[in-house]
């Protein structure tokens, strides 16, 4: 999957990812390969992305992600 995540500064992370965890507005979320096409706010919290077996965090004030076709889309405060 390739995950981009963009803030007001600019990009962040942009690269393939195995598994993403996000803050949803409703509890917490993972996102593996070939999810369902979605939408969703973003709470504060930490989002974790695991590239070649390695976890990466990144503290958010919240925002908004797209998931479509294996690429997401985060777009964070």
């Amino acid at each position: 999957m390739k995950l981009e995540i963009i803030s007001p500064e600019g990009k962040i992370f942009s690269g393939e990812v195995n598994e993403v965890s996000f803050p949803g507005i409703q509890g917490r979320f993972d996102v593996l390969p070939h999810h369902a096409p979605m939408i969703s706010a973003l709470n504060k919290g930490i989002i974790e992305y695991f590239t070649e077996g390695k976890a990466h965090q990144l503290s958010v004030n919240g925002g908004f992600i797209e998931i479509n076709n294996d690429i997401i889309s985060v777009c964070i405060e």
